[in-house]
Formats: structure tokens, C-alpha cells, sequence
């Protein structure tokens, strides 16, 4: 899956970013080496640009609870990374910074026994206020994810607070 052409420019330090977690090898190494509970709930980068992230996470014996339906630390693990990778894209070349989880929060509204789509769409939101940061700034994004099963039906609703901080 190549990237895809955005609004806003990327540094080439995005870019670069971008390009691997798109392809699928880079994105299985990335997450095995940084996040393995992601290669064995076999969630699937779908879209990362400057404007959103699309995760998916499968329905199966690895992500179900005794309920049938998956568990809710998966999905949540699938829209945490949306928000998460995105953060990253949009940092990528703007210098160092640390981000950290400050608070989350999750609605759900319907059983998730299908495929699950995680979707966050606040990249610009995220550059502006990254970029309207001082040079020893710090600044704070509720980041929303929201999981649709196949049909379209929101499934559930993950707010994620990113607090950044740039390095000098």
C-alpha cells in the first residue's frame, strides 16, 4: 500500500516514517519489537496520513473474549495505536519530543463479533496545535477513535489524551 498524497507536505522524516509503517513487513517488525500484543491480535495499519489512521482488528480466537465478542483491551489497544501512529506521523521531523497517554476513556455501543475499524481523523488538528507550540512548550490533544463494524455501525468510541512536550 503506497502512501497517500496529503494537504500538507511532509518533512522527509514523515515521510520516511509513513512509508514504513505502510508496509506491512516494517509494520509487523515495528509493532513485534515495540508493541506485541499488536502482531498477536493481528491488527492491520490501513491508512496513516496527515489527516487520519485506520486500524483494523479481526474478529478471531485471539482477540475474543468468553462473551463472543472481542475483548475489550484489544479495541482498545487498536484505537490507541490510530491515535498513536498519527501522533507520530505528524511529530516526525518537527524535532524531539516525548508523548505520554494522560487519560482514556471508551463509549461502546454495539457488540464488536466482526472486523473492527479504528478511524482517527485529527491529524491537522494535531500539526496546528503541535506547531503553536513554544520551544520548551507543552500541550495536550484529545485524540478520538472511533470503531465501525462492516455495516458502518459505530461499535465503539475511544478518547485518548496525548500530552506532548518538546526537547530541547
Amino acid at each position: 500500500m503506497a502512501p497517500k498524497e496529503t494537504q500538507i507536505p511532509l518533512k522527509s522524516a514523515a515521510l520516511a516514517y509513513q512509508k514504513k509503517m505502510c508496509n506491512p513487513f516494517y509494520f509487523w517488525l515495528a509493532m513485534l519489537l515495540k508493541l506485541p500484543s499488536a502482531v498477536f491480535w493481528s491488527f492491520k495499519l490501513k491508512t496513516l496520513d496527515t489527516e487520519k489512521c485506520v486500524v483494523t482488528i479481526p474478529y478471531s480466537w485471539r482477540t475474543q473474549n468468553p462473551f463472543k465478542s472481542i475483548y475489550f483491551a484489544a479495541l482498545a489497544g487498536a484505537a490507541e495505536l490510530s491515535t498513536g501512529a498519527l501522533c507520530q506521523l505528524v511529530i516526525s521531523g518537527l524535532g524531539k519530543f516525548s508523548m505520554l497517554v494522560v487519560d482514556f476513556r471508551a463509549e461502546y455501543f454495539k457488540k464488536a463479533n466482526q472486523t473492527i475499524t479504528f478511524t482517527c481523523g485529527q491529524g491537522l488538528e494535531l500539526a496546528g496545535m503541535l506547531e503553536s507550540l513554544n520551544p520548551e512548550g507543552t500541550g495536550k490533544l484529545t485524540m478520538v477513535s472511533s470503531g465501525k463494524n462492516p455495516q458502518g455501525e459505530e461499535v465503539a468510541r475511544f478518547y485518548v489524551t496525548w500530552s506532548f512536550k518538546r526537547k530541547a
